[in-house]
């Protein structure tokens, strides 16, 4: 698994952590109270963070792999496809409206407004922590 540089990793509790600056998780096993489950050991402190996530949860967010990750590739995807779609030769798009009751064209124009609507609320972790 590799890790994505400079990514802000949620932690719980309201923090947050550089995924570069973590530099080990230990799964807290004994006095585990109400959430205490892992320790997150980082490269400016001697003391490690508690975190209210599992170590695999932590994990997944340092690599990209966590839930805003994957809605910001489906968005792409819609995107992507509805263009694909747009491309299409006109013989094509009437070959498969007639033949096999699929309208590009429509589905092309839903893609494209779900992808806008998503595109308009989805920002970027670079957009949440720029200064501009």
């Amino acid at each position: 698994m590799e890790i994505v540089p400079g990514r802000m990793v949620y932690l719980g509790y309201g923090r947050y952590w550089r995924s570069d600056e973590i530099v080990g998780l230990l799964p807290i096993e004994e006095g585990r109270g109400p959430g205490r489950r892992t320790e997150v050991y980082v490269a400016t402190r001697e003391d490690p963070v508690v975190a209210s996530r599992s170590e695999q949860t932590i994990l997944n967010a340092m690599a990209g792999m966590d839930e805003m990750s994957r809605s910001a590739e489906a968005v792409a995807a819609v995107a992507a496809l509805a263009e694909e779609l747009s491309e299409l030769p006109p013989v094509i798009r009437r070959m498969l409206k007639r033949e096999g009751s699929f309208d590009a064209e429509m589905w092309a124009r839903r893609l494209r407004a779900v992808g806008s609507a998503s595109s308009e609320d989805a920002g970027t972790q670079e957009d949440l922590f720029s200064d501009g």
